[in-house]
């Protein structure tokens, strides 16, 4: 006779692999926003984002060189279309961060939750089920808990409308994914998608007019070391991944890299206030709506 803890001791096991990397990739996603305002103190945003994709990029052309030779038209104009929108994205995101804490950034970034769905049924008439609708509602409560812990009005200044600005950028970018990642190469899409980004944003500094990064500073090479790895490893494991997960549902399991992201926050000595947590709470549930509601469906 099976027990109901024997049912239940299984059930990461059951998740699908995909679904698992992209859980880890938000792991790693949540501890790059308390680094990258660290970094900023010697280097600008253009500077940083050509340091770190540059890095990522060749990280990247070393690990996949020997499928390179198989780059087809179709992969080359994905890579080039979603690496513009990346650096959009990744830009506007580390200028905002140069004006508001970090957890912020975390928490307003991650409002792109709902508007994944709106862009899908927008740009390419494909209508989110009745649980994705849920999840990315619950969802969307918990990250405005998270953006306003204290229930106070939240004041937008420059900071957290580039942020926003990037959550727009990010939301199309998992768009595109979703819609070219099936017919692509993941490894050949990710190292144009990063060469891409590294080469606009080394333009936008040389156009801002932006002061070169301190490369004598040992904590800025080492960011720009870290944060190129995980990139790296990111951009190739979400190409990977959305082959198989739907957008929405992968949305939503981006979901929980504000609660990730407010975690290092803690650690390194932000207050975590009751309002915090419940939106954290909220996101997870959202996780799990979503998650049943596509077994449900599949069953």
């Amino acid at each position: 006779m099976t027990t109901p803890a024997a049912q239940s001791l299984p059930l990461l096991r059951r998740l699908p692999l995909p679904d698992l990397s992209l859980v880890g990739v938000t792991i790693l996603w949540g501890g790059t926003f308390l680094t990258v305002q660290t970094a900023l103190q010697w280097s600008g945003a253009f500077g940083f984002v050509a340091l770190r994709f540059g890095v990522a990029g060749l990280l990247a052309l070393c690990l996949c060189r020997g499928s390179l030779a198989g780059l087809t038209r179709h992969e080359l104009r994905a890579g080039l279309l979603i690496g513009g929108v990346l650096f959009g994205s990744y830009s506007l995101q580390t200028l905002g961060l140069a004006h508001i804490p970090s957890s912020s950034s975390a928490f307003l970034t991650a409002l792109y939750v709902p508007l994944v769905p709106l862009l899908q049924w927008t740009l390419f008439r494909l209508r989110p089920t009745l649980a994705a609708w849920s999840g990315i509602g619950v969802a969307f409560l918990g990250l405005l808990l998270l953006a306003q812990p204290d229930g106070n009005s939240l004041g937008l200044g420059l900071g957290e409308w580039l942020t926003l600005a990037g959550a727009a950028a990010i939301a199309l970018e998992i768009c595109l994914l979703g819609r070219y990642a099936h017919a692509c190469d993941p490894r050949r899409v990710a190292v144009v998608q990063l060469l891409t980004v590294a080469l606009l944003a080394s333009g936008g500094m040389l156009l801002s007019g932006e002061a070169l990064p301190q490369l004598n500073q040992p904590l800025l090479l080492l960011s720009v070391l870290l944060m190129g790895m995980v990139t790296a490893l990111i951009q190739i494991v979400m190409n990977w991944a959305q082959k198989s997960v739907p957008a929405t549902r992968a949305t939503i399991i981006y979901a929980m890299e504000p609660v990730w992201a407010g975690l290092v926050g803690f650690l390194a000595g932000e207050i975590l206030t009751l309002g915090s947590v419940a939106g954290a709470t909220l996101i997870v549930a959202s996780v799990l709506l979503s998650q049943l509601g596509a077994r449900r469906a599949a069953a």
